[in-house]
C-alpha cells in the first residue's frame, strides 16, 4: 500500500488508514491519544539494530549529509547490513544524494518499507512529500512524532548499523533520537576547518557528553581545495581547525576530506563519491570511521 496521498481518497476511513499521518502532503499531528506508541514495538525494532550512529554538527553547510551517505555506503561495501535514516526534517538531502528523490515509500500493511540503494536501506521525510519543494512547517512535538514513526514503523529488519543523519544544532531532532533510540552507540562529528565552524561544533561535542553518547571522532570536511587539473591542494578555508579542536576537546580525529569538485558532482549526480574515484585521503578517513564503528 503506497503511503502517499491518493487522488480518490474520500477521507471516510481515516482512522484505519496507514497513510493518515501524511495525508495532504504535509503531515499533520494526530490527536495525542492516537500517537501514543507501543514501547514494546519500538524496542523490538531497535533490538534488531546492533549499532546506532549519529552524524551531527553544530553548524550547517559543513557536509553532514555527504559524510553520512558515504559512511553508510562504505559500511555496506565492507559487508555490513546498513540503514540510513535522514532526520533532517526541514532540509532532507539524502534522497537526491542517492538518486531517490522521485521515489515514494510503500507499506506492507504492517510497516513502512524503506527505500533501497544497492542494498542500503534508506528512509527520509523526502519520500513522503508530494513535491520536493514543499516546506515542512512543524514545531518540535511533530518532529518527535515522525522520528518515532521512522524508528518504530519502518521495517528496518536486522541491521549491523543504522546511520542517522541529523540537521544542524543540538535541538529537537538530535534530542529525540537520543531519547527514542537509546542507547545511541556513538556520534561522528563533522566540521570545516574555520574557527566560525569549530566554535559551533564544540557545542555538539558537549551535547554528546551531556547525553552520554560516545564521540567516536571528528571529520574535517572541505579541508583544502584539490585542483581537478593539476591535483595541487589550496587551503581555501585553511586547514587543521578540526584536528586542533578535536585535540582541545579530548576526542579522536578521523582525518580530512578535501574540497574536491568530484565530490560535489557525485552528490549532484546521486552517486556516493566513495564508490568512484574518491580521493585517497578521503578513503583513509572513512576507513578509520568504519574501523571505529566495527570496534564497538
Amino acid at each position: 500500500m503506497e503511503q502517499h496521498p491518493q487522488p480518490d481518497c474520500d477521507k471516510s476511513s481515516c482512522s484505519s488508514c496507514g497513510s493518515r499521518t501524511y495525508c495532504g502532503g504535509i503531515p499533520e499531528a494526530p490527536p495525542r491519544e492516537e500517537t501514543v506508541p507501543d514501547d514494546q514495538k519500538l524496542q523490538h525494532r531497535l533490538g534488531r539494530i546492533r549499532r546506532k550512529i549519529m552524524v551531527m554538527s553544530g553548524k550547517g553547510g559543513v557536509g553532514k549529509s555527504t559524510v553520512a551517505t558515504n559512511l553508510a555506503v562504505h559500511l555496506m561495501l565492507a559487508g555490513q547490513r546498513v540503514g540510513l535514516l535522514d532526520v533532517d526534517i526541514h532540509g532532507p538531502s539524502i534522497p537526491q544524494m542517492l538518486s531517490l528523490e522521485h521515489a515514494r515509500v510503500v507499506g506492507n500493511g504492517e510497516a513502512l518499507l524503506p527505500l533501497e540503494y544497492s542494498g542500503l536501506k534508506v528512509m527520509s521525510i523526502g519520500f513522503l512529500l508530494p513535491n520536493a519543494d514543499d516546506p515542512v512547517v512543524w514545531r518540535g512535538p511533530m518532529k518527535m512524532t515522525v522520528i518515532r514513526q521512522f524508528l518504530e514503523d519502518v521495517a528496518w529488519g536486522d541491521l549491523d548499523c543504522l546511520v542517522v543523519d541529523l540537521p544542524p544544532g543540538t535541538g529537537d531532532e538530535p534530542l529525540s533520537v537520543c531519547q527514542l533510540a537509546a542507547p545511541v552507540d556513538g556520534a561522528v562529528i563533522v566540521t570545516t576547518p574555520q574557527r566560525i565552524s569549530t566554535a559551533d561544533v564544540r557545542r555538539s561535542i558537549r551535547f554528546c557528553q551531556k547525553t552520554d553518547i560516545p564521540v567516536l571522532g571528528v571529520v574535517e570536511n572541505m579541508s583544502g581545495f584539490v585542483c581537478p587539473k593539476c591535483g595541487e591542494t589550496t587551503h581555501v578555508f585553511k586547514t587543521g581547525g578540526g584536528e586542533t579542536m578535536a585535540a582541545e576537546m579530548g576526542v579522536p580525529f578521523f582525518g580530512r576530506v578535501p574540497l574536491d569538485p568530484r565530490i560535489g558532482l557525485a552528490s549532484d549526480d546521486g552517486v556516493p563519491f566513495i564508490c568512484n574515484q574518491a580521493p585517497a585521503e578521503s578513503v583513509a578517513t572513512f576507513d578509520r570511521i568504519v574501523a571505529a564503528i566495527q570496534a564497538l
